[in-house]
């Protein structure tokens, strides 16, 4: 464990050649700092962004009111303060939870600040807060030099600048809300996913808007309580790393038959250039009938469509002399649409029951038994296998998705006890929307394992094929056409790996990225996903397809609950029982 104050500590670490896996915890911007100065290094990098945070402090109408306000007075203003708190506030008992704050804070000291900057950020946010109409509520005057009294800012909006990033001092905006919807889109308001507190007598609401907060910690009647024995994972920009208990020591293994990422020093690239080379076009060498090659469609938002730019990309036979076909050059733009579709349709996917998403696997498999022949041809025709291995590929490919079915209901967290009375509860969530760059090795069986590991636990994905044998993704939208997934959860775009990695990582939808490909790919995403931070999953594969990922033909658990344990973040619920 090193502690200092040189942002340049992490990446120094990182240059020993011994090192396999840096963990940082501290503010935003030094932990982007630090996944930029060790981009191109191989070496995973977590982050844990627990400085600093906004969260949301949440009292219902049916709370014990002299307890929350006991609580939200402790947290704000007397105990360490780590994070800045929001108190939202029902607005049938605002007047009387505004009274009481008023009594309590009437006898507490001035707060010392940590320099003279501070107070002048300080100033400027109150002096902010009152021209935009916040009620100013002060145990005292402010008196000159570091210090500054307790202060209640009534009346914020949830946009204030001053709510959505507040200076460090002993301020508490104070916002209302009307219902337990609206508390929840008043929660999720801030980018920070660090923890919320939740004050009310009912344990069917406090459920409700735990699940629907999008944070790493919630506390039920109670605030600031850690354990190391729950798994906590930073939700948006509060970092990618989990901590505590048995999931948060997973972080620093990996499947036995994987190799680690290879070690080398950073190479020299200009990041505003990668992708931009232009795709080569496709000219035909005959125009006689039936000469022209089978045009295949991308499949976005439920649909198969051209690219948005109408171009096409030649597919060619594994000597790279004959064209097998054409398919769709995709871009920027086609990221920016399938996005849409994703986001629009992952919440309620991930709202299903996990029997409901079970039986979509299965009637995925089955469909994909229903064209194990076409699948088989398409595997031939592009990668030069037998025809039996090609039907042994596609046999897998259907177990592979069966299993991932029977996943969806095994791993779903559970209880663990609480060191004072109690019960904690550690919920497995879905990421979001995930972007998956394919390997060359395995079309089909790589693409239904990753596909499956994503949408299992409650993803949306947007996948791109891999650039040389792209034909068993594209004959696989026949099979997604004919399931009952939802439009939208699953997309395939075809098109230049680079040029749609670039539109992947910079779409702020995005939460994580599962990349196969060259170094100057992997140091890219490393560098532009450091700020917002990304989940990453980065494979070294050479220009023969040849990777350091996981032998796709073998069903071990090991590598399946690894998958599966990419796929989600970790909620931690605390409910004491007094």
């Amino acid at each position: 464990v090193l502690t200092g104050s040189d942002v340049t500590l992490g990446a120094k670490v990182a240059q020993d050649p011994n090192a396999s896996f840096v963990t940082y915890s501290g503010n935003q911007q030094d932990g982007a700092a630090l996944c930029k100065a060790t981009a191109g290094m191989g070496l995973p990098v977590s982050v844990s962004s627990c400085i600093g945070p906004v969260c949301p402090f949440i009292i219902f109408e049916s709370a014990d009111m002299d307890s929350a306000v006991d609580e939200v007075v402790q947290a704000a203003f007397k105990k360490r303060k780590e994070v800045h708190w929001v108190l939202c506030v029902q607005e049938s008992v605002s007047e009387s939870v505004t009274a009481r704050l008023k009594l309590r804070i009437a006898g507490l000291k001035c707060v010392s600040l940590r320099s003279d900057a501070d107070r002048v950020l300080v100033d400027a946010a109150v002096e902010e807060a009152q021209q935009q109409g916040a009620t100013l509520v002060q145990s005292c005057p402010p008196p000159p030099g570091s210090q500054y009294p307790p202060t209640l800012l009534c009346g914020a909006a949830p946009s204030s600048p001053f709510v959505v990033s507040p200076p460090p001092g002993p301020l508490l905006p104070v916002v209302t809300f009307r219902s337990n919807a609206e508390a929840v889109v008043i929660g999720n308001h801030s980018p920070h996913g660090h923890a919320a507190s939740i004050w009310t007598e009912d344990l069917t609401l406090a459920l409700e808007t735990a699940h629907s907060l999008s944070v790493g910690s919630v506390w039920v009647n109670s605030s600031s309580v850690v354990d190391p024995c729950l798994p906590v994972s930073g939700h948006k920009d509060s970092g990618t790393c989990t901590d505590g208990g048995q999931e948060g020591l997973y972080q620093f293994l990996r499947p036995s038959g994987s190799t680690p990422l290879p070690r080398s020093a950073p190479g020299l690239m200009d990041y505003t250039r990668f992708g931009t080379e232009p795709s080569q076009a496709f000219i035909p060498e005959s125009s006689e009938p039936g000469s022209s090659p089978q045009a295949y469609l991308q499949f976005v938002g439920g649909k198969a469509c051209k690219s948005v730019s109408g171009c096409t990309m030649a597919v060619r036979a594994p000597g790279g002399s004959a064209v097998l076909a054409l398919c769709p050059d995709g871009g920027r733009k086609d990221v920016r649409d399938a996005v849409e579709a994703a986001v629009k349709v992952q919440p309620g996917w991930k709202k299903k029951s996990p029997s409901a998403r079970a039986q979509s696997l299965y009637s995925l498999a089955k469909g994909l038994e229903a064209k194990r022949l076409e699948l088989a041809a398409s595997l031939v025709s592009q990668t030069g296998v037998s025809l039996d291995e090609a039907g042994q590929e596609v046999d897998l490919s259907i177990t592979r998705l069966s299993v991932w079915a029977a996943y969806c209901d095994k791993m779903q967290g559970g209880s663990l006890p609480m060191p004072q009375s109690g019960t904690a509860l550690a919920i497995p969530e879905a990421l979001g929307v995930v972007g998956i760059i394919l390997p060359d090795k395995r079309p089909l069986l790589s693409m239904v394992t990753l596909l499956g590991a994503a949408i299992a636990t409650g993803n949306a994905v947007i996948m791109v094929p891999s650039q040389k044998h792209p034909l068993p993704a594209l004959a696989f939208i026949q099979v997604l056409q004919s399931s009952d997934l939802p439009a939208g959860v699953v997309n395939i775009i075809t098109g230049s790996p680079d040029q749609l990695t670039v539109a992947l990582a910079n779409h702020s939808v995005i939460k994580a990225i599962w990349y196969w490909g060259s170094a100057q790919g992997r140091q890219y995403l490393q560098h532009t996903c450091a700020s917002p931070v990304k989940s990453l999953r980065l494979f070294h594969q050479d220009q023969e397809g040849n990777d350091g990922g996981p032998d796709w033909t073998r069903s071990q658990p090991s590598l399946l609950q690894d998958l599966w344990r990419n796929a989600v973040q970790w909620k931690s619920v605390w409910i004491p029982s007094s």
